[in-house]
């Protein structure tokens, strides 16, 4: 029995050692303190990216929430290691004391002191902690999504406000363009009128007032461009910098009608949306928190084992310590006893004691044994706590359930935003061809001077719109195809 005890208590700390040492290989690194990434002279889209998701706050605090489900599972498997507990006391006594070697009272100052081990295992108690176990992994892969889908979110913001500053960046260089192209006629006109050519004097100040609000343009569209920036630039959560050049990676051969329908991308999304696929872990998340509350109506069972021992320094009157050879007799006294005479002997120096080491081995003792606990009546809080899991399952059953409502409902409203996107774009693409001659043939007309300003500003104006709208029109509807590329699992960065 004792080799035993002794082989479990070993086992314990076995166990344990493994699991802490696991513990301790398993941490994730720290990144605190770690250098911010610092944007070069170009930011390219695929950077934005990069530096988004290592440093938005809101991709941070997912990826720390993930940490802490993985905590909470690494807990859950560690319930199931046997529990070891070890305790020691030392102590002085004073006055009168039932001495522990004896079993009398004492007036004799002693000291003692104990030490003892402990350890526990539960074989039983209702599944709870291997249910557990499967509760916190299907919480801590949830978390995961949760985390792939906030970064899924950030990608396609940074992607969003990258394509809104090179959408601005052009229409800036269309303002200064078209401000160019009234500056060319607008001289041409000062010419001719301080050469007194010109008639009607009308269609210079037109020219000038056209001029001036091309200049307001500019102006607006290099404050809209800054604002676009600053936006990026807060998404990933790094410092302003005005100089940055950005690189356009949208060409007029990225404009292609989108080759997919609405019912396929959403049958791709419900495979590989990360939302999809934590609502789903959150239903068996409680699904197993629910039996995880059932398993507090069975018994429990356990095993457990200790060792212990103490020691003295009060004296102990065995013969086997105490020889004649080893103490003077002061007295002799004589006792009756049934009429028989007994004689005793009392000694000098009677403070001897059995040595620390004998008695820690000596008074060393082990046990082992199982033990059961039956709930019969706990204020119901068993039954309650079940009641509340159900609740909370079929609240994640809802939400489960309008999260794939909600996925196909944004599919299609992406879908539709992605065809009236190129139609727009083939709309203002035929109107901006279509302004384009329009105002080269009234540019001719107007120098020759058959027409008026009127007639050349209300050209110039449709078609300097026309041209504006669809260089946004472009953009729009490349962000537009990038969404459902999401969808599908078919984004690409570049």
């Amino acid at each position: 029995m004792r080799h035993l005890s002794f082989c479990f208590l070993l086992l314990s700390l076995s166990l344990c050692t493994v699991r802490l040492t696991a513990q301790v290989n398993n941490l994730p690194p720290n990144s605190n303190g770690a250098a911010p990434d610092v944007v070069g002279g170009t930011l390219t889209l695929p950077q934005a990216v990069d530096i988004a998701l290592k440093n938005n706050l809101l991709v941070n605090q997912a990826d720390l929430n993930s940490q802490s489900y993985k905590v909470s599972f690494d807990q859950s498997w560690e319930y199931m290691l046997p529990t070891l507990s070890a305790s020691g006391g030392q102590q002085i006594n004073f006055g009168r004391t039932i001495s522990s070697v004896n079993n009398t009272y004492s007036t004799t100052q002693f000291s003692g002191g104990s030490l003892g081990a402990n350890a526990g295992l539960v074989l039983f108690h209702g599944l709870e902690y291997q249910n557990g176990i499967k509760q916190y992994r299907y919480a801590y892969d949830a978390s995961k999504m949760d985390l792939q889908a906030q970064k899924d979110n950030i990608t396609l913001n940074v992607l969003l406000a990258y394509l809104l500053v090179l959408s601005n960046r052009d229409q800036l260089t269309l303002a200064i363009e078209q401000a160019r192209v009234d500056s060319i006629t607008l001289e041409r006109l000062n010419a001719q009128n301080r050469e007194g050519a010109l008639a009607p004097v009308s269609n210079l100040t037109d020219l000038q007032g056209q001029y001036a609000g091309d200049q307001v343009n500019i102006a607006t569209a290099v404050n809209t461009l800054e604002s676009s920036k600053v936006a990026l630039f807060a998404l990933l959560n790094v410092s302003y910098k005005r100089d940055v050049e950005y690189q356009n990676t949208v060409t007029a051969t990225d404009i292609s009608e989108y080759q997919a329908s609405s019912d396929s991308i959403f049958q791709h999304a419900m495979q590989i949306i990360p939302t999809i696929k934590s609502a789903q872990l959150k239903v068996y998340e409680y699904q197993k928190a629910l039996l995880v509350a059932k398993g507090a109506y069975y018994p429990t069972l356990s095993l457990g084992a200790g060792i212990s021992t103490n020691w003295t320094n009060t004296p102990n009157p065995s013969s086997s310590v105490i020889t004649d050879s080893s103490l003077v007799a002061s007295t002799t006294q004589f006792v009756s006893n049934g009429g028989t005479p007994v004689y005793t002997k009392q000694y000098n120096g009677y403070n001897i004691y059995p040595k620390f080491g004998d008695q820690f081995k000596n008074n060393r003792g082990e046990n082992i044994g199982l033990s059961l606990s039956i709930p019969i009546l706990n204020g119901f809080q068993a039954r309650n706590q079940v009641r509340q899991s159900k609740i909370t399952l079929h609240n994640y059953q809802l939400m489960n359930t309008n999260a794939r409502y909600a996925l196909q409902q944004n599919v299609e409203l992406a879908f539709q935003n992605m065809i009236a996107a190129y139609k727009q774009y083939k709309g203002y693409a035929a109107q901006a061809a279509a302004y384009e001659e329009s105002f080269r043939i009234t540019n001719i007309r107007f120098t020759e001077g058959v027409i008026a300003s009127d007639v050349y500003i209300l050209a110039k104006g449709h078609s300097d719109i026309a041209e504006t709208n669809l260089a946004a029109a472009k953009y729009i509807y490349i962000f537009r195809t990038k969404v459902l590329d999401y969808y599908q699992g078919k984004l690409v960065i570049n």
